[in-house]
């Protein structure tokens, strides 16, 4: 028991003094590691929501961390409507489809400006009745100091049912 607490004491040490580590570097670099993306979204529904929909529209906000040159972290809400297209035979709409999206991810450059994108969390559903969806999404993107460009595809599961979306962003950010 005691060469298990010490190596949970270990551990805890070596973490405590990488995070000092990271904390002395963020405060010495010239350009400050936050910045604040606003963003407008296009996207075609895929799955279970096209049926509904062919094309939506949405905004959303990107809080992101440069952690190094070559990764950043991510926060990302907003709000996407996928807008209701003619029922088939008929003069009816179907009603837009709303969805509140909460995601936490990376970006992983791998050449100048260019990286990968994966982000995962929840989809809020906003219609009466609607439910909490687990939310997927991994995509490419090119970003400038003040420019951030992705497409992505996203899957929204749970409830027996599954969807997604296939996406473009573009995004005007600026350090805070």
């Amino acid at each position: 028991m005691k060469n298990s607490t010490k190596l949970v004491a270990t551990a805890i040490a070596a973490v405590a003094i990488l995070f000092g580590t990271t904390n002395v570097k963020a405060q010495t670099k010239d350009e400050n590691p936050w910045r604040l993306g606003i963003g407008a979204e296009a996207f075609v529904p895929t799955g279970n929501l096209n049926t509904i929909s062919s094309f939506g529209i949405g905004g959303t906000l990107r809080l992101q961390y440069g952690a190094d040159k070559g990764l950043a972290y991510t926060l990302t809400s907003g709000y996407y409507d996928a807008l209701g297209k003619t029922v088939p035979n008929t003069s009816l709409k179907y009603n837009s489809f709303g969805i509140v999206p909460l995601k936490a991810g990376i970006k992983a450059y791998f050449a100048d400006n260019i990286y990968f994108g994966a982000e995962a969390g929840a989809g809020f559903e906003t219609a009466t009745g609607g439910s909490t969806k687990l939310l997927l999404s991994p995509g490419l993107g090119y970003s400038s100091k003040s420019w951030d460009v992705g497409a992505r595809y996203e899957n929204f599961s749970g409830q027996g049912t599954s969807y997604g979306l296939v996406g473009l962003r573009v995004a005007y950010g600026f350090g805070l």
